[in-house]
């Protein structure tokens, strides 16, 4: 045997914890679920539906992505954002008129999210963000109400889009807590219905349940044991090998517990790698980019889920790099490019399977950007626009309040950054309600929905979804 097809202890022990990475095992053997809360919406048998959340890491200046393109609009616009205010005859115009009379474009990399919204399959929401309770410029430039923690803070603001929770700095996320009520819905108790394709991430993890991990790069998504995978015959001893160390029973606590989550891991990856070889199979075309294999690994599993037992999933996918400090303009001319083809190869994709009613996408990030230019690019800020994609979207229409670009406008409270006047808890409670959360767990899982939100109201917090 070749000294690179050998494999030392150390080595097994970090690739069978790589492995073990992907498990739902806290779920299923640490906790017992069985009596999991069952006030959550019950499904019917062939009901199926499915939360994608895309964070684009580091914050993106997204009054570039969604900016008004008519009158005194455009012109506030351009005067204020200086440099960095894109020509209007490059922004890409969608048929929506809000009722102040402002029109809109969309960015010009941005020719697929453009067609999706005049089909009305996206939905575009205005100046949300994290907040505590409701504030006015007057409130935040006065201290009268309370501020979300580390606000403008990478660390603090991406953590509180994950977990809704401002008020607090908490591991556990919104996703983790729908899980936490939900997951006992699905046939499957082995593999969770939190599917993340960026490693471990607080929004899918909750006070029972973990995501399961799985890459793009691996042929069917799931992580596995390297001797495992190879297929090659000079692994098979090693192979019968760990098989072995796997099944003994030790006396050592820790070796037992290692040697059962180890195996659990390796059992869960090849259920799933084989429910993904047999029915992960899709014929729309995606791009080479890591955002799109990302994204297609999503429809892959979206196909598996009859095999996988699946009737609820959330997935997770982060696309970083959206910290412009600098060189924004050409920078977002390349990144929402590839977000944009990126939503239209998911959108083709959830056509041919027949579940784009059954699927909804949206968009997350740790914040907006200072409306002013710093020289080359913008500073972090607070509210921001965001999009929702799918055929249960109340697509085609710009939601919430989209400010006066202007400084010193109603909104903006110095230095170009922008009070919300949407709350994350808003945003995010209507897509649980989509999902089947019942209304009475909303607080559950949103603690702060209440000061923004009446829940017993029966209405849906912004509308921008279909009601069932």
């Amino acid at each position: 045997m070749k000294d690179s097809k050998k494999i030392s202890r150390r080595k097994f022990m970090g690739q069978a914890s790589c492995a073990a990475v992907g498990t739902l095992s806290l779920y299923s053997s640490v906790f017992n679920l069985g009596m999991a809360n069952a006030l959550a919406t019950p499904n019917q048998d062939d009901d199926y539906k499915a939360l994608v959340c895309v964070l684009l890491a580091g914050g993106n200046d997204s009054f570039n992505m969604l900016a008004p393109t008519n009158g005194h609009f455009y012109n506030d616009y351009k005067n204020t954002r200086a440099n960095l205010a894109l020509a209007n005859n490059q922004l890409r115009k969608i048929n929506f008129r809000d009722n102040d009379g402002r029109q809109f474009g969309l960015h010009p990399a941005m020719s697929d999210i453009q067609k999706l919204f005049n089909d009305k399959k996206i939905a575009m929401i205005s100046n949300v963000g994290t907040l505590v309770e409701p504030i006015t410029k007057s409130d935040y430039l006065n201290r009268s109400k309370r501020l979300p923690l580390g606000l403008l803070s990478h660390a603090d603001q991406v953590m509180h889009w994950q977990t809704s929770m401002p008020h607090s700095r908490s591991a556990r996320g919104w996703a983790g807590r729908i899980a936490d009520i939900m997951n006992t819905q699905n046939e499957n108790d082995r593999i969770s219905m939190n599917i993340s394709l960026s490693g471990s991430n607080i929004f899918q993890a909750g006070n029972k349940t973990h995501q399961y991990a799985i890459r793009s790069s691996e042929r069917n998504g799931s992580v596995g044991i390297a001797p495992f995978e190879s297929g090659e015959w000079y692994d098979k001893p090693l192979r019968k090998g760990i098989d072995s160390l796997l099944s003994q029973q030790y006396g050592n606590v820790f070796k037992q517990t290692f040697a059962q989550k180890t195996k659990t891991a390796h059992d869960n990856h090849e259920e799933f790698s084989q429910a993904l070889e047999e029915n992960g199979r899709i014929s729309t075309n995606f791009g080479d980019s890591q955002f799109e294999q990302d994204m297609k690994m999503v429809a892959r599993t979206v196909a598996a889920r009859k095999k996988l037992g699946m009737k609820r999933q959330v997935f997770f996918v982060l696309y970083g790099g959206w910290d412009h400090h600098d060189n924004v303009l050409a920078s977002q001319q390349e990144m929402l490019s590839t977000v944009s083809k990126g939503f239209g190869q998911f959108d083709k994709a959830m056509r041919e399977l027949g579940t784009d009613n059954n699927v909804t996408t949206f968009l997350t990030s740790d914040f907006g950007r200072t409306l002013t230019s710093n020289g080359n690019g913008t500073d972090h800020a607070w509210g921001g626009n965001v999009m929702v994609m799918g055929g249960a979207v109340n697509g085609g229409r710009v939601y919430g309040k989209y400010p006066d670009i202007k400084l010193k406008s109603q909104f903006e409270v110095g230095g170009g950054i922008f009070v919300p006047t949407l709350s994350t808890d808003e945003y995010f409670a209507e897509l649980s309600l989509w999902f089947g959360v019942a209304p009475s767990e909303l607080e559950t899982i949103l603690p702060n929905l209440s000061n923004f939100h009446n829940v017993r109201s029966g209405d849906l917090p912004i509308g921008f979804m279909k009601k069932a």
